[in-house]
This record gives structure tokens, sequence and C-alpha cells, in this order.
């Protein structure tokens, strides 16, 4: 039996890493008039439905995802959220 879950990651450069996006944006809310806001930093957000035989199966699954193509972790922290949705037989 196996058990289907929802996954919500969350990539985010390491604080050392340089982040232009983020800078740009800053800029622009400050053009804006946001004066207020004192720093920027721009990620990435996927969500993804994997199936699995436990939680602790999906957790590895989604480390060696994460490590090997959804985030750089030379220069990318990652994070991320199961859900289980359904049970299947």
């Amino acid at each position: 039996m196996t058990q289907t879950y929802q996954a919500r990651i969350y990539v985010t450069l390491r604080p050392s890493v340089l982040d232009p996006a983020g800078t740009a944006v800053q800029s622009g809310l400050k053009h804006m008039g946001y004066e207020n806001v004192e720093q920027v930093r721009i990620g990435k957000y996927i969500e993804l439905v994997l199936t699995a035989a436990d939680e602790a199966a999906a957790h590895e699954q989604l480390d060696r995802m994460c490590d090997q193509l959804l985030a750089n972790p030379v220069i990318e922290n990652y994070r991320f959220e199961l859900t289980a949705l359904a049970v299947s037989g």
C-alpha cells in the first residue's frame, strides 16, 4: 500500500549569495514610495504530488529531488512541507 503526498518546496538563495533580482525589486519598491522595505530576496516555490510507501520514504525522495534538480545546493537552501492526501491500494 502506498500513500500519496503533496509537497510544497521552497528554494531560496543562501544568505551569502548576492541576489540581483531581489535588489532590483527592492529598488523598484523604493521608487514606488515603499521606503520601509529593507531587504528583498527572490526564491522559487514548487508544488508536486508523489506516492511513497510512507512519509520517511517521501522525505528521502524529496531530499534527492531537491539536491539533484530542484535546487542548486551550492548556492541555494531548500525546505519542504509534506501533506498526506490519500492512501493508494
